[in-house]
């Protein structure tokens, strides 16, 4: 669980420290468990909720269960990139509005376009993050800013909105569309 949130935030913000935050949030109609990120099952049945083309590749994402907190299955034809940061709603949640100020508990899961290796991952080490919607890159604000708790969302991220120098840490380089599919358990 080395890059983490470092991953996330700009590099010049410094990593965010991952223990003893509340997972307590205000009242939502939306129950979902914020103590731990299910896998992706290995296998995942039906067709694609969301299909990218990018200028180069695609990028597929199947919903496998919006009662838990698995990730969607991402699917990638290498190398894959984008021209425009997209998000997309696979399933929408119920509950409170995540905001600028928002700090989101998320669980997600982060795949290089470039050769589709999973460079960071909530979903492998079952730990959901909290994430200051403010201190993240542009691309990973835009997908959780205007979001419901409950929320199930893939985005796929150009090289400026996400690590236009690389972060070679994360095995990211110059130039690499990032695609992550994370589920929002909790906004404080």
């Amino acid at each position: 669980m080395k890059l983490k949130a470092a991953v996330l935030v700009p590099l010049a913000a410094g990593a965010l420290v991952l223990t003893g935050c509340s997972t307590d949030s205000t009242a939502t109609e939306t129950a979902v468990n914020t103590s731990s990120c299910a896998p992706t099952p290995e296998k995942v049945d039906g067709a694609p909720d969301w299909t990218v083309n990018g200028t180069e590749g695609k990028a597929l994402f199947t919903v496998t269960d919006d009662k838990t907190n698995a990730a969607p299955k991402i699917q990638l034809t290498t190398p894959f990139k984008v021209d425009k940061t997209q998000v997309k709603t696979l399933i929408a949640g119920s509950g409170e509005l995540v905001t600028e100020s928002s700090t989101a508990i998320v669980c997600y899961e982060g795949v290089n376009g470039r050769d589709g290796k999973v460079f960071d991952s909530a979903y492998q080490s079952r730990t959901p993050a909290p994430l200051p919607a403010s201190r993240l890159v542009p691309g990973f604000t835009q997908a959780l800013v205007g979001q419901k708790v409950g929320s199930t969302v893939a985005v796929v991220i150009t090289s400026a909105d996400g690590y236009a120098e690389g972060n070679p840490d994360a095995g990211i380089e110059p130039g690499d569309t990032i695609v992550f599919g994370l589920k929002i358990l909790a906004a404080q």
